[in-house]
């Protein structure tokens, strides 16, 4: 049983197919086989069967697919570390991020973490969720995942950062705009709420369902957008009132938008996933914490 044996196997588990994961190592199908072949020989159990499209792992399969993914992804950090330990304050981190994340919530603090380390070169990839964001974390060699904070995902550590009040954000010229503030069950109980929805798989639109499910409301939305700012830009051409996350400088928008807290909703909670604290590597964790310093530090 070789390393490679075990990731070739966490690749065909994960593609659900040998062909695939063939064409991806640029080698043949029979390769590949020969991998699964050799750990099922050592271990003496089948570790996957044969379906009308592809295959998947058996039960034993699943038990050695977990264990080895999360293996693998820790030696992986492990020799990344060792590599930025010797290079010192030079190396990169490698950030999964949303398509806004780095405009509304770490825009400050990259530019104080590139003049405190400057030889560091600072890699964002961008991900359509918070989900795609604990696949790509888990997947690849990426060092830290923003997230808006959901339920424990399986070799994935979670830690706040911020705590993201709701607002509702309407027209100037809304009937609810006099209002200093709405709570969430008149907003329900109203006849015509216009209200536009977050993405509907998003963590932030679960977490909002939830959080309106501890009171015993629920909204009625009749427009749906892809991201908090095409909400809010719906919101000012006045096709309906969004309910959204007041992030960093949202307030600072205000002119053309009222923007009326929700306090009675539990807060949206965003921050860091890693695949473990205490083995990140030193450039990454600075970069984690300069972040989480923004958010510490009052606004202008």
């Amino acid at each position: 049983m070789t390393l490679d044996d075990l990731r070739v196997f966490v690749a065909v588990c994960r593609a659900g197919s040998l062909s695939a994961v063939a064409r991806e190592l640029g080698c043949t199908q029979s390769a590949v086989s020969q991998h699964v072949k050799r750990l099922e020989r050592e271990t003496g159990v089948s570790l996957l069967e044969r379906l009308p499209r592809g295959v998947a792992p058996t039960a034993a399969g699943r038990v050695l697919e977990a264990a080895a993914a999360e293996g693998i992804a820790g030696l992986d950090l492990a020799v990344r570390r060792l590599r930025d330990l010797a290079d010192g304050e030079s190396g990169s981190v490698r950030v999964a991020t949303g398509a806004t994340t780095v405009r509304h919530f770490m825009a400050d603090a990259i530019v104080t973490f590139r003049r405190r380390h400057p030889k560091v070169n600072l890699e964002f990839r961008t991900e359509s969720s918070s989900r795609a964001c604990f696949g790509a974390l888990a997947d690849s060699d990426l060092d830290l995942a923003w997230i808006t904070l959901g339920a424990p995902v399986r070799g994935v550590e979670q830690r706040v950062v911020a705590e993201l009040p709701w607002v509702l954000a309407v027209r100037p010229d809304d009937p609810l705009a006099r209002r200093s503030e709405v709570d969430a069950a008149r907003l329900a109980s109203l006849s015509d709420p216009r209200l536009i929805r977050l993405p509907p798989n998003s963590t932030s639109a679960s977490q909002l369902d939830a959080a309106c499910a501890e009171l015993g409301v629920r909204f009625a939305f009749d427009t749906g957008v892809a991201d908090w700012d095409t909400a809010l830009l719906l919101a000012e051409l006045g096709l309906g009132r969004a309910v959204v996350p007041a992030r960093p400088g949202l307030p600072a928008e205000g002119g053309r938008l009222r923007l009326l807290p929700l306090r009675d909703l539990r807060p949206l909670r965003v921050g860091w996933a890693v695949r473990r604290w205490d083995a990140l590597p030193p450039a990454a964790r600075a970069f984690a914490d300069t972040v989480a310093g923004s958010f510490e530090r009052p606004s202008p």
